[in-house]
């Protein structure tokens, strides 16, 4: 699973980041950078919850694709 942020839908709340610093930043004007990377498992519940708690369902868990 990965993090994803619809950029159209975001309004630069901040919260995901809140909610989840260790793969969320904010950029100067406070819109998401997100780290591409899968999500380590023990992060899981924490993505979940930054997810839930977007007031404007703009970040998403996605799952990764395999590379081949």
């Amino acid at each position: 699973m990965r993090l994803v942020v619809d950029p159209i839908k975001c309004d630069g709340r901040g919260l995901c980041a809140g909610l989840l610093p260790e793969l969320i930043r904010l950029d100067d004007w406070g819109y998401p950078i997100v780290n591409p990377e899968p999500l380590p498992a023990h992060l899981l519940p924490h993505a979940r919850r930054a997810v839930e708690d977007c007031p404007v369902l703009a970040i998403a868990l996605r799952r990764s694709q395999v590379k081949k």
